[in-house]
């Protein structure tokens, strides 16, 4: 081997190149944003925070598939009062501003849910009701 002394710091250069993306991001990424509360103050959700947080979109699909597939369209939660599935039933009934809501912790982690190809947030539902 001829350049046996370009070995390393040759692996050196390629690692920090290649690792460059993810500690560069990973020092400058903000503060994580708070989501608007629904209007009214706090209110009782059809789950804790914590777990609205971490898996509302599985809780989204699983309302989905039981209310299209499966026909139950009501949720129970934990303190007993009856939801109904559904984005719009249950979620903007509270969290009427898909702006700065939803919109809020989606665009901070780079992901475009597909529900608003279906759905129609609480302010497009006004707009068509106004048009004649």
């Amino acid at each position: 081997m001829y350049n046996k002394g370009l070995i390393i710091p040759g692996l050196v250069v390629f690692v920090f190149i290649a690792t460059f993306p993810l500690w560069y991001n990973g020092l400058s990424a903000g503060t994580a944003p708070k989501p608007e509360p629904p209007p009214g103050g706090e209110k009782t959700c059809v789950a804790p925070k914590e777990v609205m947080r971490s898996q509302h979109m599985v809780m989204l699909n699983q309302w989905r598939d039981e209310a299209l597939r499966d026909g139950l369209r009501t949720a129970v939660p934990a303190d007993g009062k009856e939801y109904r599935k559904g984005l719009q039933l249950a979620c903007m009934s509270c969290h009427t501003n898909k702006d700065k809501f939803c919109d809020a912790c989606h665009n901070y982690v780079a992901v475009q849910p597909y529900c608003w190809s279906c759905h129609l947030a609480p302010a497009d539902i006004a707009a068509k009701k106004e048009k004649p």
